[in-house]
């Protein structure tokens, strides 16, 4: 298998994850936190698509899906339209509401086509290209998506134990 079947077969797993979480969800299940500081399936799932969206954009070159894509309109959270979410804290997770799933889902569906349009064309000396030099070691691109799909795969895995949980209540 080579190293782009090997990245588009990781992010097609994310992809099915998302919407076996999202699918079928209405809007108030998809905001449903389990206490008051605990993460919802609509942050989870939008979350994990802007680090996504912004990690990729960055070491493919091109602009954000959710900025030049007109999601951020789509959605219009009252947060910064550069934040991904990261070290969000409850009021942050609390402003994440959808209108449906669907909204989620659309702007998930058309990362995941951003981003397997690019590693669909790498090739294994390309993992080694240095993307970001403010760490030491300096960051690969195969770390940086490595670390994409790791922290993308575990939020899809909370977002469907977010699922179970709203499905029994």
């Amino acid at each position: 298998m080579l190293t782009a079947q090997v990245l588009t077969n990781a992010f097609g797993s994310i992809h099915d994850a998302v919407h076996r979480a999202v699918d079928g969800l209405t809007a108030e299940q998809l905001t449903f936190r389990p206490d008051d500081e605990a993460n919802s399936i609509a942050w989870l799932v939008w979350h994990l698509t802007r680090v996504q969206d912004d990690h990729v954009a960055d070491v493919a070159t091109h602009g954000q899906v959710w900025l030049e894509g007109g999601w951020v309109e789509r959605f219009g959270l009252p947060l910064a339209p550069s934040d991904t979410g990261y070290g969000a804290g409850s009021d942050e997770v609390a402003a994440v509401a959808v209108s449906s799933g669907e909204l989620l889902t659309g702007y998930h569906d058309e990362v995941y086509r951003n981003t397997v349009d690019f590693v669909a064309k790498l090739q294994d000396e390309d993992l080694d290209r240095v993307v970001d030099t403010r760490f030491v070691p300096p960051v690969t691109l195969g770390v940086r998506l490595g670390s994409v799909i790791a922290d993308d795969l575990q939020h899809a895995g909370q977002a469907a134990y977010v699922r179970g949980i709203v499905l029994r209540r």
